[in-house]
């Protein structure tokens, strides 16, 4: 356990970058330094946290601490994952209250992008040795990529060729019982946590509404901090009016700059409304569900292995989950990669790693200081 607290307060303090960087650090860290899991077990576990709505990296450190120190494990990995970075955003939505504006960070972010491409990249090179054996997985990986790239929903690019794959395994539709089990699980936690936001209508803010608000986006969120923008404009700016738009853009910038989980960007919003108690309410809210799907998924992914069919459709998922790894780093590198200093700066990230096998998160930190020193200039 002590080891669970130590890996994920660390992180939880030094992972920036967003979840694709966050999972390449918990690589480096869990199956290359510290061997917790093996390479394929890595990729089923991010298989399974791509089947869930929530932050994948939060649920991927949760399924880890399970892996390391059972149930105990789970919750305390999760908790130190989530709290540094909650704390880091709390102090920062405090200055904005006290200042109303924010510490400068472009040039902070004009350094991190590279160096973070370049982790991703990494990650994604060692995932694909493990994963992508023959030329079905490769076909799998590739079409997911191009599909994503041209906005198809992530959800049916993973669903799809598990489904696939897992039918074309096991013609005995009893192998499936333990995916119905948690899909209608998942579904009625959907349900009810709509029910309870629906009385927050029309309402003028609270704690109570404002956890009911933050309970159903962490149920029902599947995606990026940018799909994360879309539902609290939904919410909180327009159906609510709790929120400005700038408020909320504000929100989501200390998001994706602060370590650790993007949906942190609730304690932020959370204390802007409501001080201490709202930042508290607004957390709890949108990363309780995803404690519930993993423990649901942990045990459905146990049962799994057992399964030809099951084992078919993880298959299909990981070779999906990939491709949509290799978009995202796509993405990345047309936002990153702006002039000369910034492609240097991926390169010699990328080189630092293969060769010296340093840990990613100085290696982020490094080019934040570099980039912010670059704007000053």
């Amino acid at each position: 356990m002590r080891e669970v607290v130590s890996v994920f307060l660390r992180l939880g303090f030094t992972a920036f970058g967003g979840p694709a960087a966050h999972t390449a650090m918990m690589r480096q860290e869990l199956v290359e330094r510290r061997a917790w899991v093996t390479d394929e077990e890595f990729v089923e576990l991010m298989a399974m946290t791509n089947l869930i709505p929530g932050p994948n990296s939060t649920e991927l450190a949760i399924h880890l601490g399970y892996r390391r120190a059972g149930w105990a494990g789970l919750w305390v990995a999760g908790a130190c994952f989530i709290l540094p970075a909650a704390f880091i955003v709390g102090f920062l939505a405090w200055i904005y209250v006290q200042f109303g504006a924010l510490p400068e960070t472009q040039g902070l972010l004009y350094g991190m992008k590279p160096v973070v491409l370049a982790v991703v990249g990494q990650a994604l090179f060692g995932l694909v040795k493990a994963v992508l054996k023959g030329p079905v997985p490769i076909l799998v990986a590739v079409g997911a990529a191009g599909l994503s790239l041209l906005g198809v929903s992530e959800l049916a690019l993973v669903f799809a060729p598990g489904l696939v794959w897992g039918l074309c395994s096991s013609r005995n539709w009893r192998v499936w019982a333990p995916l119905v089990v948690v899909g209608l699980a998942v579904g009625a936690f959907f349900g009810l946590s709509w029910w309870l936001e629906g009385s927050a209508k029309g309402v003028a803010y609270g704690l109570a509404p404002l956890f009911f608000v933050f309970l159903k986006v962490g149920s029902v969120l599947y995606g990026s901090g940018y799909v994360l923008l879309s539902y609290l404009n939904t919410d909180l700016v327009v159906r609510l009016g709790w929120l400005t738009k700038a408020q909320l853009l504000d929100a989501v910038a200390v998001g994706q700059f602060t370590p650790g989980p993007v949906f942190t960007t609730a304690t932020f919003i959370g204390f802007v409304l409501g001080g201490v108690p709202g930042a508290v309410v607004a957390t709890l809210g949108i990363f309780l569900p995803s404690f519930f799907f993993v423990s649901l998924s942990s045990r459905w992914l146990e049962k799994a292995r057992k399964s030809e069919a099951m084992q078919g459709f993880l298959k299909g998922v990981n070779a999906a989950a990939l491709g949509l790894m290799g978009a995202v780093l796509v993405k990345l590198g047309q936002d990153a990669l702006r002039d000369w200093f910034t492609v240097s700066l991926a390169l010699v990230s990328l080189a630092v790693l293969v060769r010296f096998k340093v840990n990613s998160a100085w290696l982020v930190a490094a080019g934040a200081a570099l980039g912010f020193l670059s704007t000053q200039v």
